[in-house]
């Protein structure tokens, strides 16, 4: 899960401030001296962290904060906002050329950074806001970007251009922009090739290519889980070609920090989006002061309640809620639920935007362990036994004799215990379920049942 092992060292100095009733300027002290060591673990670029920490003990230390009611929370809050302020502060949106012009997108990086799948969830994206991609294959040397670009094109339903066996990406990226006149595109993303390293060959192509077509915006994809290397590629990129914004990719893996924390300060380029998955509608906008919500463990609420926006069927919904009013629900019900939560993400992804999921946990243990006992692969087997069985018995679970449930266990791959703890702990939700209505007021107020 991304940061982590960032999250949980800068949770443990936060609940020391917390639980201080008065701070000295040691005690402010020792604290940064541990948030420093703990951005530098993240692989966060050094002078970074030395600016950073700076400015919070600047701050800090004031009269105003240090002999305020709550100290703490302060220092805690100055180190929330600085944090922002270094991923850029305010959010940084892809501007587009006006209306129905065509703007033409080159997307470069590095071999491996996730640059092509990277191109399609942007067509994907721009889909939504009513733009229509041409996704061009400008990559003449990894044999299977070619079939994969054209591959996801399909996917997300945009146009696509490549010549194969060319070995011109200039000649490529000419004859696509009179394709996208063609085929009435306002969006044209030059998906370029990579390098296992930084070389001249590689930038000299891509400012050939830069040179032969008018290209609005160039967007550097970089993978996050490499760290502070992330922010070397992106100065470097930024020094010979010049470029427009960042694409954070695998941001949903083992990210240490240094990437997403790193680059604005550095670069002076803004952090775009962010790759939180493998499908392609996983690209996120980036939000500065909803990303340093996340690192310093206080939740992202807001990227929660857009994401069930996005991804829950309000029919659905309301039909779902109409029958727990009644006390009414059964295993369809609870498939339905099933999928909202994948579109979403998952569990451990719903849970690591939840505020005080890390200070909730007993010392030493962590978000992902909790996550882990859940066991999602459990989960897994579980909707396994659910679509096992009949739409009859899913409508009607007091149809489930021991017969049934054998069959179910046998069809699903699973010991026949795990069938009956299943319907056990349904019968016991549905009861639960029953009761709820009569623990509302009149005014849907919460009632206790005694």
């Amino acid at each position: 899960m991304a940061f982590e092992s960032l999250t949980d060292k800068l949770q443990n100095v936060f609940k020391n401030l917390r639980s201080k009733g008065r701070l000295t300027e040691d005690d402010v002290k020792s604290a940064l001296r541990e948030v420093k060591m703990a951005l530098l673990e993240a692989d966060v670029n050094f002078k970074v962290v030395k600016r950073f920490v700076r400015s919070v003990e600047e701050r800090a230390v004031g009269a105003d904060v240090l002999g305020g009611l709550n100290p703490g929370q302060m220092v805690i809050k100055i180190v929330n906002e600085e944090m922002t302020a270094l991923m850029g502060s305010d959010t940084t949106e892809l501007e587009l050329e006006p209306g129905q012009a065509k703007t033409v997108i080159m997307m470069c990086g590095l071999q491996g950074s996730g640059k092509t799948t990277t191109a399609a969830k942007l067509a994907e994206r721009l889909s939504k806001k009513g733009k229509k991609s041409l996704l061009v294959a400008c990559d003449i040397y990894r044999p299977a970007a070619y079939e994969q670009l054209r591959v996801n094109a399909g996917k997300v339903s945009a146009d696509f251009f490549g010549i194969e066996g060319e070995k011109d990406p200039v000649k490529i990226a000419k004859q696509a922009m009179a394709a996208a006149e063609a085929n009435k595109d306002n969006i044209v993303i030059i998906d370029t090739a990579g390098r296992l390293q930084i070389d001249d060959v590689l930038m000299e192509e891509l400012q050939h290519i830069k040179d032969a077509v008018t290209v609005h915006k160039t967007l550097l994809v970089v993978d996050a889980m490499t760290g502070q290397e992330a922010v070397n590629v992106s100065r470097t990129f930024d020094d010979k070609i010049g470029i427009d914004g960042v694409v954070l990719s695998k941001m949903d893996g083992d990210a240490r920090g240094g990437a997403a924390l790193s680059v604005k300060a550095v670069t002076g380029k803004p952090i775009l989006f962010v790759g939180m998955g493998e499908k392609l509608s996983d690209l996120d906008q980036f939000y500065p002061d909803r990303m340093a919500s996340r690192i310093l463990g206080m939740g992202d609420v807001l990227s929660l309640i857009e994401k069930a926006a996005e991804t829950v069927d309000e029919e659905k919904e309301k039909e779902m809620t109409a029958r727990l009013k009644k006390g009414k629900f059964d295993f369809n019900d609870y498939l339905d639920s099933m999928g909202q939560m994948k579109k979403m993400g998952g569990l451990s992804s719903i849970l690591s935007m939840l505020p005080g999921m890390g200070g909730m946990l007993p010392r030493g243990a962590k978000l992902q362990d909790m996550t882990d006992q859940i066991d999602e692969k459990k989960m897994g087997r579980t909707e396994a036994i659910v679509l096992s069985m009949t739409p009859a018995e899913r409508r009607d679970p007091d149809l489930l004799n021991p017969s049934r449930k054998h069959r179910i266990a046998k069809g699903a791959g699973v010991d026949i215990a795990e069938v009956n703890r299943l319907v056990k702990q349904f019968r016991e939700a549905q009861k639960m379920m029953k009761q709820l209505p009569g623990m509302m007021g009149k005014r849907g107020g919460f009632k206790l049942p005694f």
